[in-house]
């Protein structure tokens, strides 16, 4: 019977941090430690080495292939360039969707205002097209 779990625990995993000052930020697990924390390491997004938890951390279905143990920060740094992860993660529709939703938050009450006006164009345009079809 397979397993429905497709995103394990396990070295060169990508993950996404939730909390902390670095919450929002992708990095690496280099080293597991126990069943609660594992040593993530984040050379590109500067996210500094350190223990983190794994509930305040969720996995990314991004793995670094052939990623030793316990490796160094410069190792972690040229693998990360070598698969260019940073891109990948840039490019998936998880990260697109996070960032619209980080732009929305930071819009002005002008912006809103575009933003309602263009909606209810392109409802228009919608609308117009059902009724037409």
């Amino acid at each position: 019977q397979p397993s429905v779990f497709k995103r394990f625990v396990e070295v060169g995993r990508v993950v996404l941090l939730n909390s902390g000052p670095h919450a929002g930020q992708i990095a690496v697990i280099a080293e597991i430690i126990d069943h609660n924390r594992a040593i993530i390491d984040g050379p590109l997004t500067n996210v500094p080495r350190q223990s983190f938890p794994y509930r305040h951390l969720t996995l990314t279905p991004l793995v670094l292939t052939k990623l030793p143990r316990g490796a160094g920060t410069g190792v972690i740094r040229k693998q990360l360039e070598k698969e260019a992860t940073l891109d990948k993660w840039a490019n998936s529709a998880w990260a697109k969707k996070r960032a619209a939703v980080q732009k929305r938050r930071t819009l002005s009450d002008f912006e809103r205002f575009k933003v309602m006006l263009l909606k209810k164009s392109r409802r228009d345009v919608v609308r117009k097209a059902v009724k037409k079809a």
